[in-house]
């Protein structure tokens, strides 16, 4: 494509959507002032990442090669995105899970140059001035907002997020950067954005270094307000736009979700990215016993924004695959906190966990001499209900122990155990130990990438890795391409439901439950057809196409990774 750019000479080379470096050709350095600020030899692109890639195999440490990448980043979208995309599976753990949590946890001390839009609390006042600044002359598909105060199993980390990769605010840019990456989605089309309400974590308060605001988080009504005020103006000034949470806590995850999902396309990926990619898994697990939803007895162990984001996920696509009702659906989970089974004798349980408490009655012969307060722990549980699927999201490293495990395996054939917990040094259970100990019977799945373990046959058993960014750029460019007014329930699961379709179990049941995670991009493109089409089919979608349009219409608005030829205009893209 021929791009018009109004930027020339240090201004279009320090400007990374545009910026080509040595791939600049000979009437483009004549046009835009570069012939003498660049180096005689022109580069293909191909040659270019070449070169990015020995540069980055300098580097010792997965830190050291995420802070290489970040600074590529910062230089030039297009040799990043490709170099990303030619060597996804071996990057991927780089940029996202695990390297990403220790590359926020330091954020403060690796902070080079700032990137997307920072809302800060004591500037509230001229939040849309800023906000206006931010987004002039861009047309925003897309925003991700984080006020990173639970990221990836570590945390509060103040302004140290980490946003999705549709794109690198650490939490939010890195969200940002997978739907770019992996989502399609154009990265000039993008905003991360970090809502700095303060931050409880002690070490960062004391930290001289720290770059965000030291104070404790702003709680309560003004809380709610400020929020409010930024989710107004997404509203106000890019109303066809997908607004997607990132690592908000688990006090306000779900209750922010609920407040605004109905009058904005909005998204939850620690709620709802995780709860359909475990759909995914499962729908593939069940294929391979040959079982429905609602056959299943789910312990879902670890009740935080994930963990019930997982619960209510299953919980209604039951309800809707299976024809279940609602209340007869939650019956199917057990959910399992830092006190115990959630049980109704259970002080202060959260609002939104009351539909799943389970009843003290059924539950006194693990209550110590009538002490209906005493913690009944994962493995009463286990050994009562016999579950067919056990799901890790507490952090609890080791929490699923030889036990458990194998008290489950004495329940059923084919234990389905997936330990979500991220990163990797949290998880619930080494996959490996868990196929040993059911001498491979169980269909495993976990939240960061694991080596195969060995069948009883010697065979190499693929774990799946159960990961967010296989599904949610895909769900976020879906609707995005569709316009849609919601993110509606049955757009996730039409999602879901392509992701398990494409698993490779459902042809052979001892290969991985997810399809290999080097071929994240098409696998998204799938999902982002198929919640199109469900958009389009309830008329939730705001474009006006037909379904057996939505296949072609999405290929043409997939952003690729490759120079465009550039004409020098005054009144050009800046």
């Amino acid at each position: 494509p021929i791009l018009r750019v109004a930027l020339r000479g240090e201004a279009i080379l320090t400007q990374p959507r545009f910026n080509k470096g040595t791939a600049f050709t000979a009437a483009e350095r004549k046009a835009f002032g570069l012939t003498g600020k660049l180096p005689y030899r022109i580069n293909s692109l191909d040659e270019q990442c070449r070169r990015a890639y020995d540069q980055l195999q300098s580097q010792t440490t997965d830190i050291g090669k995420n802070s290489f990448l970040q600074s590529m980043k910062d230089q030039n979208w297009v040799l990043f995105y490709s170099l990303l995309t030619r060597h996804l599976r071996e990057l991927i753990p780089i940029i996202y899970t695990p390297t990403e949590a220790d590359a926020i946890a330091n954020y403060s001390h690796l902070f080079r140059r700032s990137e997307g839009l920072y809302l800060t609390f004591p500037n509230r006042d001229s939040m849309e001035e800023d906000f206006l600044e931010a987004t002039k002359g861009k047309s925003v598909d897309l925003f991700v907002s984080s006020d990173a105060e639970a990221i990836l199993g570590i945390g509060d980390q103040g302004v140290g997020v980490s946003l999705p990769t549709y794109e690198f605010l650490s939490m939010p840019v890195e969200a940002t950067q997978m739907h770019r990456l992996i989502g399609g989605i154009d990265p000039s089309k993008a905003v991360a954005v970090t809502l700095d309400v303060g931050t409880n974590n002690e070490n960062l308060l004391n930290d001289p270094l720290y770059v965000g605001w030291p104070h404790e988080r702003i709680r309560g009504k003004e809380y709610d307000d400020f929020v409010d005020k930024f989710v107004q103006l997404v509203r106000k000034h890019f109303p066809h736009s997908l607004l997607h949470f990132e690592d908000y806590g688990v006090t306000n995850a779900q209750r922010l979700l609920q407040r605004y999902r109905d009058t904005h396309a909005v998204f939850n990926d620690d709620i709802q990215g995780t709860g359909a990619v475990t759909l995914s898994t499962l729908m593939a697990a069940i294929g391979v016993t040959k079982s429905k939803l609602s056959d299943q007895r789910i312990i879902i162990y670890g009740a935080g924004s994930a963990g019930l984001g997982i619960t209510k996920q299953l919980r209604d696509a039951m309800a809707s695959i299976d024809n279940v009702p609602v209340e007869e659906a939650n019956g199917k989970f057990w959910l399992i906190d830092k006190h115990g089974l959630i049980t109704d004798s259970l002080p202060d349980v959260r609002e939104d966990l009351k539909e799943f408490v389970r009843k003290d009655s059924e539950w006194e012969e693990f209550q110590s001499q009538g002490d209906s307060n005493s913690e009944i722990k994962l493995l009463d549980v286990v050994k009562k209900i016999k579950p067919t699927v056990i799901i890790g999201t507490s952090t609890h490293a080791g929490g699923f122990t030889r036990e458990v495990v194998e008290a489950m395996a004495e329940g059923c054939d084919r234990p389905i155990i997936f330990p979500l917990s991220n990163p990797s040094r949290l998880v619930e259970v080494d996959p490996k130990d868990a196929n040993d100990w059911t001498k491979g019977k169980a269909l495993l799945a976990t939240g960061s990438p694991f080596p195969p373990a060995k069948m009883p046959n010697g065979k190499d058993y693929i774990i799946a890795e159960c990961n967010n960014a296989l599904i949610y750029p895909g769900l976020g460019f879906g609707a995005m391409i569709s316009q849609s007014r919601q993110m509606t329930d049955t757009m996730i699961i039409a999602g879901a439901r392509r992701l398990a379709s494409l698993s490779p179990a459902l042809k052979d049941p001892d290969d991985a439950l997810l399809p290999d995670f080097g071929d994240a991009p098409s696998i998204n493109f799938e999902v982002a057809v198929a919640v199109a089409e469900q958009a389009i089919e309830e008329g939730s979608a705001g474009v006006d196409w037909k379904k057996e349009e939505v296949r072609e219409k999405a290929k043409a608005k997939l952003w690729q990774p490759v120079y465009g030829e550039y004409v020098y205009d005054e009144n050009g893209d800046r």
